[in-house]
């Protein structure tokens, strides 16, 4: 495949028909399309909670933002770890995710303790869907704590479609699934005809009220 050239536009009109970029590695300078033949998305109205990851959240010692910290976000997931030596987010993929951040169509959430940055995830709104990209944790269940909040806000905003793009142990036990591509595309086109606000305001009690509801698995590594 040829390289990519791509601007925030571009970026855009490729989710609208169920495609994105990604690089070989973090040094790699290229960017090409991905279009995977089975699709991972999180059904909206089937994730359920680790009864113990519930009980951490509820616990009040983590402070869960969102589109605060995009950027440092970002690098978050671009860091190279033991479980993760290699990632696919190259400085082309900072600079286009930051601007569709400054564009309204970037968002992340942030967990942090003691007002430092633990975990958090990042990904693209459009219309009424949600394209999930990455997270990272530097401390246990910190990425969980992000994805069990932005589910429970893309609820609150009636978002129809959680994309995850792949799906791994991790998410599957979360309730992610993978369908066929032609399936995916249908759903997408659905959902992009309505529209959904990220960043509509929603009370900390609205968002906890519906994590109270959420049924509950047990324990998750």
């Amino acid at each position: 495949m040829e390289p990519l050239d791509l601007t925030p536009d571009m970026l855009l009109k490729a989710y609208a028909v169920g495609v994105f970029p990604m690089a070989e590695d973090r040094d790699d300078p290229d960017l090409f399309w991905i279009d995977p033949r089975m699709r991972g998305i999180i059904p909206l109205d089937q994730f359920h909670v680790p009864r113990r990851l519930k009980k951490t959240i509820r616990s009040g010692r983590y402070k869960v933002t969102f589109n605060k910290a995009f950027e440092a976000v970002m690098e978050g997931c671009a860091e190279s770890t033991e479980r993760r030596p290699r990632t696919w987010i190259n400085d082309k993929i900072l600079t286009l995710y930051t601007s569709l951040f400054h564009m309204g169509h970037g968002h992340s959430v942030e967990v942090w303790e003691d007002d430092i940055l633990i975990g958090g995830l990042y990904g693209v709104s459009l219309g009424a869907a949600f394209f999930g990209e990455s997270m990272f944790s530097r401390q246990r269940d910190a990425s969980k704590i992000a994805l069990t909040y932005l589910i429970c806000r893309l609820t609150c905003a009636r978002f129809r479609l959680l994309d995850s793009q792949f799906i791994t142990k991790h998410l599957e036990q979360f309730g992610a699934v993978e369908i066929p591509r032609s399936r995916y595309r249908a759903m997408l086109a659905d959902a992009l005809q309505f529209s959904a606000s990220f960043m509509d305001n929603y009370r900390d009690d609205e968002i906890l009220d519906y994590l109270k509801a959420l049924p509950t698995r047990p324990h998750i590594d």
